[in-house]
């Protein structure tokens, strides 16, 4: 279980609470693709995602503040907590959106958006998911090669603590008032089959992102997509 040091309580749109330790049948990943705001909507709309919640990770910084992680000086990562039910959806559907919804080469940023918080990155505490990651990540860096992309920087590491943002960031999309933005830059490139992995989601589910349309995460509703 990752790190909690503070609990923000439940989880606008799918009402579960975002600080519950993952039950028996659940995994939890730490997922880094740019601004925080668009990429947790993306995750909670997926089918089988029990809840998520944004915060930082992959720093030293043992108490950060939203402010000084956009400073640059905690090392941490913008990242996207996702607690999924193994019944409904599997970790690859989970890498196949997080794949699909930025584009992984870019390093330290996301579109617009600059600085080491911005770097993609994957947090497991499982070693079975890290070499899930990895087997997708060489995968679709196979992919991307093909069609002129540079090499994946994606962090893949075990063990980091998370560290919940403020409470005005949770869900932020899906919230009065807040700003329709999303760094996030798709590659266009859908991932297949890699090594492991097990998709159990239907492929209509993946009709709900169009990749195509720049920061396409913010174009659907904010509802849970019916599989």
């Amino acid at each position: 279980m990752f790190e909690w040091l503070k609990a923000p309580g439940n989880h606008a749109v799918l009402g579960t609470a975002i600080a519950a330790a993952p039950l028996a049948g659940q995994g939890e990943v730490l997922f880094g693709c740019g601004c925080f705001w668009g990429a947790e909507k993306g995750f909670w709309r997926l089918p089988g995602v029990e809840t998520t919640a944004v915060g930082y990770a992959g720093g030293s910084d043992p108490a950060p503040s939203y402010d000084a992680v956009c400073s640059g000086r905690t090392g941490h990562a913008e990242v996207v907590r996702v607690v999924w039910n193994n019944d409904r959806i599997d970790f690859s559907d989970l890498l196949k959106l997080f794949w699909e919804c930025h584009d992984p080469t870019q390093g330290n940023r996301q579109g617009n958006d600059r600085g080491s918080q911005y770097r993609s990155a994957i947090y497991v505490n499982d070693p079975a998911l890290v070499q899930l990651a990895l087997a997708s990540r060489d995968a679709y860096q196979e992919l991307l090669s093909a069609k002129g992309f540079g090499r994946i920087t994606t962090e893949i590491a075990q063990d980091q603590s998370f560290y919940p943002a403020e409470a005005y960031h949770q869900q932020y999309l899906a919230k009065p008032g807040g700003r329709p933005y999303c760094s996030a830059q798709p590659s266009g490139i859908s991932l297949g089959q890699f090594p492991g992995g097990h998709y159990q989601l239907p492929s209509s589910v993946w009709t709900h992102y169009d990749w195509s349309v720049s920061h396409c995460v913010l174009r659907g509703n904010n509802e849970p997509i019916s599989p």
